[in-house]
């Protein structure tokens, strides 16, 4: 930007000298127009490109012929520029040196500003760690897994209420169990009481259920799984029941139980036909358990409907009109492995008597299954050999017929099969005492049974040979006694 020059012009002229309306500007005008001139360039802190150009075409035409104002105009002009550059470089070295001393400020943790906001450690010891865990500062749980223990009410406390502060109690709340959770829950502990038969374990497992008013639906449960079980599954239900009272049942609640399960019967005999029978026997067996009361059946006198329930109902009379204790304790009989052996043992004699005279397969098997003693069937294996040698007729060939079915039904195992006739071949000696011929006879009968695939070639071929050989006398000629 330049100075503005200000001309006056006359159109006439005067004779010497200079024209008559020309002024020629004074030395107050030329400081005028050159603070005018200077005053944005020293004001001002960037120029554009453009500016610059401008500038370098105005120092060309004031470094030809120029007059002395305009001289000291454009020195002033190059100070200004000069003065911008300076202040444009040293803001450029300031901006510099800041962003060097903020990144050694961050690489460095020793300063003031690379420990802001840290919270380990300052004191050079420890492994580096947030301090207590991470659970030290303002307004944290507290560390992961910290049981706090109990802490006495502060009486400074706002909250703090004398009248009703009280003991404070801190106890376990276990939900109480709806009707499918306690079934779901139930069932299976019932089942494998079933197994073990601990009615202590069953007890201690239900004081941990929280049961509320659902607690006569553990009778009628287990009651329910019985109906669809074995003899020795009703067994140990009613002993069950006797365990459980006193513990975690009342006698009203089996009471509560049983009358459920009398008004539900009609359901209960699709699945099981004889149930309302076998109904009667768990209420007869309650009542001489004395886990039901005494006169519950006279409760019902005249007040039952339903066919079903008055059947169940006679059938519990009929049983505890006899005398007290005779086929009650034992009213589901004696179970698998809880029977005596030598019960036991009189019933697979009985078995085997009775397919004897009657021949009957299917009935010799079902009374087999009943017994519920799956380990214990060698037992019926080494009878069925002994009646084989002791007995006389076609003995031989229905025992044969029923050990091959019993074997291909799956009923006697391998093993059950070998041990039997193993007991034979121990007391062969003995047995022989009894039947001479025991030696012959069993070597047919085993050959008979090796040819139906009944045992194995091995166990044939262990049958004992004859003892020594005995002579009539010395000159008998090497004859053999019969």
């Amino acid at each position: 930007m330049g100075c503005r020059w200000v001309t006056w012009t006359n159109t006439g002229s005067s004779s010497g000298g200079e024209a008559a309306g020309t002024r020629r500007p004074g030395i107050g005008d030329w400081g005028a127009g050159m603070a005018a001139a200077a005053q944005p360039w020293v004001g001002a802190t960037a120029t554009t490109d453009l500016d610059e150009e401008d500038e370098d075409l105005n120092d060309g035409e004031v470094n030809g012929n120029g007059t002395p104002q305009e001289k000291v105009l454009h020195e002033a002009r190059i100070k200004a520029k000069a003065k911008r550059r300076l202040r444009r470089n040293s803001s450029r070295d300031s901006a510099r040196e800041s962003a060097a001393e903020s990144s050694e400020a961050a690489a460095d943790p020793n300063t003031s500003k690379g420990k802001l906001n840290d919270r380990k450690s300052r004191c050079g010891k420890g492994r580096g760690l947030p301090k207590k865990g991470g659970a030290g500062g303002k307004g944290v749980w507290g560390a992961a897994g910290v049981i706090y223990d109990y802490e006495e009410p502060d009486a400074r406390d706002p909250n703090y209420d004398d009248d009703v502060q009280g003991d404070t109690v801190y106890g376990k709340m276990v939900p109480e169990l709806d009707e499918n959770a306690l079934q779901k829950t139930v069932t299976p502990i019932v089942k494998e009481y079933f197994e073990h038969g601990d009615g202590h374990e069953v007890a201690a497992l239900l004081r941990e259920l929280n049961l509320g008013k659902r607690k006569h639906e553990v009778p009628s449960l287990a009651v329910s799984l019985a109906l669809e079980g074995k003899a020795s599954h009703r067994e140990l239900t009613s002993r069950l029941l006797s365990d459980l009272l006193g513990k975690v049942l009342t006698a009203d609640d089996v009471a509560k139980a049983f009358d459920r399960m009398l008004k539900d019967l009609p359901d209960l005999i699709l699945d099981t036909p004889e149930a309302a029978q076998v109904l009667g026997q768990f209420i007869a067996r309650a009542v001489a358990d004395d886990v039901l009361p005494s006169n519950f059946l006279e409760g019902y006198k005249g007040k039952v409907d339903c066919d079903h329930a008055r059947a169940a109902l006679d059938r519990a009379a009929i049983l505890l009109s006899m005398k007290r204790g005779v086929g009650l304790d034992n009213v589901w009989g004696v179970g698998g492995g809880q029977r005596p052996v030598k019960h036991l043992i009189r019933e697979m004699n009985f078995i085997l008597k009775e397919f004897l005279l009657s021949g009957e397969l299917a009935e010799a098997e079902h009374c087999l299954r009943d017994l519920e003693v799956p380990h214990f069937h060698h037992e019926l294996v080494y009878e069925a050999v002994l009646m084989v040698l002791e007995s006389t007729g076609n003995t031989a060939a229905k025992m044969v017929e029923l050990l091959k079915m019993l074997w291909e039904s799956g009923l006697i195992t391998l093993d059950q099969m070998n041990r039997g006739f193993q007991r034979v071949f121990e007391e062969l000696p003995d047995i022989n005492l009894d039947v001479p011929l025991a030696h012959t006879i069993l070597e047919k009968f085993l050959d008979f049974c090796f040819q139906e695939a009944v045992i194995t070639k091995q166990l044939r071929d262990s049958c004992p040979s004859r003892g020594r050989k005995r002579f009539v006398s010395e000159g008998d000629g090497g004859r053999v006694k019969e």
